[in-house]
């Protein structure tokens, strides 16, 4: 039997490298299976030995879809797909979505929403920043704080469960206001947490922030210059942690935000430690904003008072046909913003986060289009990782605690 020649593998000319490069180096795949690429993304790494040469991350395996999906339902509806995005902060991308529509809209929620959401973002960005620090830690080696922030977490779904019977994709923030009123527990609730959390924020500070360890793993390492930072368009912690003092809730404050005192740490070489830096430092400006809040939490409304826009309640549409008029439209074909477009932007603990909407007058949007900041802090990962060793990679993915659901949205 006659053998065929065997056919060269055909390779992406995006992949290929000069003579000088390709001796003695190997192309690998890291992902999209690998635990420590937190969801579903796919590096290719071109190595010489253990020394990076070259990255590529490959993104859309969890393909969502959801846009396109937001521009085939009512704005009523569109919002439980937001929750999906950055299924880690829910809270904040329905924040970011509910003001964009109340901004075509043209409309102003009461202020005990303001600072209801204002409280709740707060304690939804210490929760995703939970997360991130013992995933990351768990990545380069620390086992135990993984289970001590998810202990933490824990106080702060329990809040969020009281206020919407849902513990991580609740929809609690909506356009017009809030779902519902704030349960009687609400305050009672967070200021536990308020009094518990500042101690166990030291516990972390004691585990990792003077480490030997983990100072060796990540001062100096993955480094991310502020002007590269700035050209690539990162935002949030990634940013900050080159040195750039650019926070959205103080440049362009919303909801309320400049009424709160806080500040915007920033970190210095743009490492890997300053990323961990700022977030741990955030943790404790959210602290100082939800304790304002909830010293300054007016009673009142919690919506519009516009049955065209909130649902009435439950016992209105039992009781009176306008009410359950309302409801019935409101549910089958929702409400029609002007013709127009607006932007929004929020500040998430990714960093920036923007609604771009666009209305024809309908009960549809015709464009929404999210400006998610994992996608951008992701283009930044070759910078930070080529000339680095493999074991470095993990870490860098951890410091910029991308979601995939936020970039393959």
């Amino acid at each position: 039997m006659q053998l065929e020649e065997p056919r060269a593998l055909q390779v992406d000319e995006s992949e290929q490298l000069d003579e000088s490069t390709r001796r003695d180096t190997m192309t690998i795949n890291m992902g999209p299976q690998h635990p420590s690429t937190h969801g579903v993304l796919r590096l290719v790494l071109t190595l010489d030995g253990e020394t990076i040469l070259k990255a590529r991350p490959d993104i859309g395996y969890l393909h969502t879809g959801i846009e396109k999906t937001a521009e085939g339902k009512s704005y009523f509806k569109s919002l439980v797909v937001t929750d999906r995005m950055d299924y880690l902060a829910p809270l904040c991308n329905n924040l970011g979505y509910a003001l964009a529509v109340e901004k075509l809209l043209g409309i102003d929620v009461p202020e005990k929403a303001r600072f209801a959401r204002v409280a709740l973002a707060e304690l939804q960005r210490i929760a995703s920043h939970l997360v991130w620090l013992g995933s990351s830690a768990l990545d380069l080696g620390a086992q135990s704080v993984f289970l001590y922030c998810f202990r933490e977490r824990e106080l702060i779904l329990d809040i969020f469960e009281a206020c919407s019977g849902v513990r991580m994709m609740t929809s609690y923030i909506m356009p017009g206001g809030l779902q519902a009123d704030l349960p009687p527990n609400f305050e009672q609730l967070v200021r536990s947490f308020l009094k518990i959390f500042p101690k166990r924020l030291r516990e972390y500070h004691d585990l990792l922030t003077n480490n030997r360890l983990w100072i060796d793993r990540t001062r100096g390492i993955c480094l991310l210059p502020a002007d590269q930072a700035i050209a690539l368009g990162c935002s949030g912690p990634t940013l900050r942690g080159s040195g750039v003092a650019y926070d959205v809730r103080k440049v362009f404050p919303y909801s309320g935000y400049e009424r709160f005192a806080f500040d915007v740490p920033v970190g210095e070489n743009g490492d890997v430690y300053d990323r961990y830096l700022v977030r741990m430092l955030e943790m404790r400006e959210s602290l100082k904003i939800i304790q304002q809040a909830m010293d300054g939490m007016p009673e009142g409304r919690w919506q519009v008072d516009d049955p065209k826009i909130v649902a009435p309640h439950k016992y209105e549409v039992s009781s009176n046909m306008e009410a359950l008029i309302h409801h019935f439209k409101l549910y089958t074909e929702g409400y029609r913003p002007p013709a127009g477009e607006v932007y929004v932007r929020t500040e998430s603990p990714k960093g920036e986060l923007g609604f771009y909407m666009v209305s024809d007058g309908s009960a549809k949007p015709y464009r929404m289009h999210v400006r998610a900041p994992s996608f951008a802090n992701l283009q930044a990962l070759p910078l930070m990782i080529e000339g680095y060793l493999i074991s470095d990679v993990v870490a860098a993915i951890g410091s910029i605690d991308i979601v995939l659901g936020e970039v393959d949205r």
